[in-house]
């Protein structure tokens, strides 16, 4: 076939590929503000059924927040915009205020790894710093071979 008609060929079908396509929708933010207080009602409907002392332990929600956070993704998506937006983040924000102010800790604890762990880590990197010690040295001795 004629290197032009293979063009013209592929010319055509991408305009009729690209007709295809649909056009971008503009963000309707109206139409995700009001559909995203949804999503947060049945978040705070689902945290209700969690004692209050455990909101802090993410495994005792981690469903119900994975729920809230597709909820929030699809409501933006329907509405035509971009899922974390600005106006999603504020929402989030705000269920986070809400349900999670009192989670963060102020003091760090530290704690030592146990005596196993803590030998593993110091002798390992001393006899692989021995051995490539040991293997640079031999190697060096060894011209015939890598020479």
């Amino acid at each position: 076939m004629d290197r032009h008609v293979l063009s013209l060929i592929q010319l055509f079908l991408s305009v009729v590929c690209g007709g295809l396509q649909q056009p971008a929708r503009k963000c309707n933010e109206t139409y995700m503000m009001e559909k995203l207080p949804e999503c947060g009602q049945h978040f705070e409907m689902r945290m209700n059924t969690v004692q209050q002392d455990l909101w802090c332990n993410l495994t005792e929600f981690i469903t119900y927040y994975d729920l809230f956070s597709l909820c929030t993704k699809l409501t933006a998506e329907d509405g035509g915009c971009f899922w974390p937006n600005t106006l999603a983040e504020r929402f989030i924000t705000g269920i986070h205020r809400q349900f999670f102010s009192n989670c963060s800790s102020d003091t760090v604890s530290w704690e030592d790894p146990p005596d196993e762990i803590l030998t593993t880590l110091i002798l390992v990197p001393i006899f692989l710093t021995a051995a490539m010690i040991s293997l640079v040295v031999w190697c060096s001795k060894r011209g015939d071979v890598f020479g």
